[in-house]
């Protein structure tokens, strides 16, 4: 009864709290906060990590419970199970309960998922984990199930994972690679279980995005206007985290600091309207770099088009610009160009 009384404690409010309907998540977190620890572990336990995450939010901004919103969600849950005799679940029943609680358009992307072939989508999040918490997995598994894996997967991420693995094993798995033929079915399905299992599952315990790095990526999306705005804000809130996170920013002022060679394979991978209004919002030394790296030929046709273009957007210049920006970590992704944050030779590659 101990239990009972705490847990009526938890979900008690006093009586001037105003009743309001518990929907999606936050149903699910009510019935797991009120089942405790012992009753609820097992629910936990199968539940993936994105539905563990959407309850645990859920549940962490649920606010004020009042009794007769949770007698309220008993009475509901109980009469839906008893008025069935018996719970089937199967892929319309799942959607229909998914389109309760989630936009159609999330809807739509799990239920492809559930129908296509297993694991559809898994070899696009594979490509999407950091080089070197996949390397560090694979190097102890089979050659042949590592052949499989970098197989199935984007072939630019394929090569950085094989360059981080033991050279012994990256060499066995190359030779593997090349004896290949069509996998079959059943191998597949067991390579995806294995990864689901063993590996996806575990993956924000083994790989944590360092937070400024992340913030970096969002704040370089930013507009300048916005993005001066909230580095001023943080920079009084806390100057080290603001710091840190501008020399973790690739911005279109760093494009200067390209060498020769980077820089002309980043003008042939830009449309030249693009680069006018780019370049029509820039500084002078960025002009002078980007005309610099061109014939003089190219460097007065784009001059032309630049005076030609009239007054601009600011938004318009900052997305051309963004659009550069983001052309360049691309190419140097692929290895076609290097780019870093200074000219000495501490290179930041993307």
């Amino acid at each position: 009864m101990a239990g009972g009384d705490a847990l009526q404690k938890q979900l008690t409010v006093s009586a001037d709290e105003t009743d309001r309907e518990l929907r999606g998540a936050e149903r699910a977190a009510v019935l797991l906060l009120a089942l405790g620890e012992m009753h609820g572990k097992p629910i936990w336990e199968r539940l993936d990590e994105i539905e563990v995450r959407q309850v645990s939010a859920a549940m962490a901004n649920l606010g004020p419970v009042t009794p007769t919103m949770l007698e309220s969600l008993f009475k509901d849950f109980v009469r839906k199970i008893a008025s069935r005799g018996a719970l089937t679940g199967n892929v319309d029943a799942t959607e229909r309960l998914l389109a309760n609680f989630l936009p159609g358009d999330r809807v739509s992307i799990i239920m492809e998922e559930i129908r296509g072939p297993a694991g559809r989508n898994m070899w696009e999040k594979l490509s999407n984990v950091q080089e070197n918490v996949l390397a560090n997995y694979l190097k102890n598994e089979y050659p042949q199930t590592v052949a499989v894996v970098l197989s199935k997967i984007k072939s630019d991420h394929a090569a950085r994972v094989l360059g981080i693995l033991p050279e012994e094993l990256a060499l066995e798995v190359v030779s593997r690679m090349l004896r290949m033929d069509a996998v079959q079915k059943e191998v597949l399905e067991k390579v995806e279980q294995t990864l689901r299992v063993e590996f996806m599952s575990n993956l924000t315990n083994t790989s944590r995005r360092d937070s400024h790095e992340m913030m970096a990526e969002i704040f370089n999306n930013f507009d300048r206007q916005t993005e001066a705005r909230f580095l001023a804000a943080l920079e009084e809130e806390n100057r080290e985290a603001a710091d840190r996170i501008k020399t973790l920013m690739f911005t279109f002022d760093d494009l200067i600091k390209l060498d020769a060679a980077s820089c002309q394979t980043l003008l042939r991978n830009v449309e030249k309207d693009r680069l006018a209004i780019a370049l029509k919002g820039s500084t002078d030394q960025a002009r002078e770099f980007f005309f610099g790296n061109m014939s003089s030929r190219a460097a007065k046709l784009l001059k032309d088009d630049m005076d030609a273009l009239g007054p601009v957007r600011l938004r318009d210049v900052d997305d051309a610009q963004t659009g550069m920006v983001n052309t360049a970590k691309d190419l140097a992704a692929k290895g076609e160009i290097m780019i870093s944050k200074s000219k000495s030779d501490d290179e930041i590659i993307y």
